[in-house]
């Protein structure tokens, strides 16, 4: 089976509302202002796949700050994934805007505004399908995923509904791009080490905190901590696979493409030019996510 970790998807009615959200959405405009810059719809995602060969695929919300499109986009990726027969992993975003931005409003309280219970939101998305929460990103969101009250209600949010916490991490060395601005890996250390119960994917190689596994106590941290692969080729030599292996163990990677950002059979292919022996190959490019999600 393989299990493409990390895929955006957009509604189409987003994808057509582009120029004006660039104006009010900062996050967005951060990766998106560059007219090449690809938004795809989850039909675009099916094709893709069909075309590369890859059997399933996580689709990911954004890291709204407007509420409204919060619902509007969880909606659609929920939709989506009901209709693609189990081809689609939806992932969904929800409106962390707690004390840190609003001057003393628990987390809790503010995810669940709209909702008598707070606990109602997360419980009617997993009801829905959601398999995880994400892409998330805590630096533009405005909350330290070290100490939260946005930390403390995601990792209740994962632990009590199995639902997988995907992070944009950026290395804090190296090339600048756009969207580079993440999580820095000493937060999402931090979160690892407190959230026991949470499953949590650190997109584009954890930011390079694999290389901290070298360390015996970090490797025991990042027990529940899985490092996605998506976009390696625009931030590592292809020498990533063969390292990371070798230090955090080809069990904890998860092969992604980042589509559309890159093509799908593009990725796959530089996975199977990356040197791997077969078991590592099978758990990497789809074994790790089957058992992950329970597929």
């Amino acid at each position: 089976m393989i299990v493409d970790a990390h895929t955006h998807v957009f509604p189409p009615a987003v994808r057509d509302r582009r120029e004006a959200l660039l104006a009010s959405e900062p996050s967005f405009a951060a990766l998106y202002s560059r007219p090449e810059a690809k938004l795809a719809t989850a039909g675009e995602v099916l094709a893709s796949m069909d075309q590369a060969g890859v059997d399933r695929s996580v689709i990911c919300n954004f890291a709204w700050d407007d509420a409204g499109l919060i619902d509007e986009t969880n909606e659609y990726i929920l939709a989506a994934a009901a209709k693609s027969g189990g081809r689609l992993l939806p992932f969904v975003s929800l409106s962390l805007t707690g004390a840190s931005r609003h001057g003393g409003v628990d987390a809790e309280e503010a995810v669940g505004r709209r909702a008598e219970d707070p606990r109602t939101v997360v419980r009617g998305l997993a009801a829905a399908g959601a398999r995880g929460i994400g892409e998330l990103r805590p630096v533009s969101s405005g909350y330290n995923l070290a100490d939260s009250d946005e930390a403390d209600l995601l990792s209740w949010a994962a632990a009590a509904y199995d639902l997988a916490l995907l992070f944009h991490v950026s290395e804090p060395v190296g090339h600048a791009y756009a969207g580079k601005q993440g999580l820095p890996i000493e937060q999402l250390y931090a979160f690892a080490q407190q959230a026991a119960g949470a499953t949590i994917i650190a997109a584009h190689w954890g930011g390079g905190l694999p290389f901290y596994a070298l360390m015996p106590e970090v490797r025991e941290a990042l027990s529940n901590t899985w490092f996605d692969t998506a976009a390696s080729h625009l931030l590592y030599d292809a020498a990533i696979y063969r390292h990371a292996v070798d230090i955090v163990g080809a069990g904890k990677i998860l092969w992604a493409s980042d589509f559309p950002l890159t093509a799908q059979d593009a990725a796959l292919r530089r996975l199977r030019e990356a040197g791997l022996h077969d078991d590592e190959f099978t758990a990497i490019a789809g074994g790790n996510a089957a058992a992950l999600f329970g597929l």
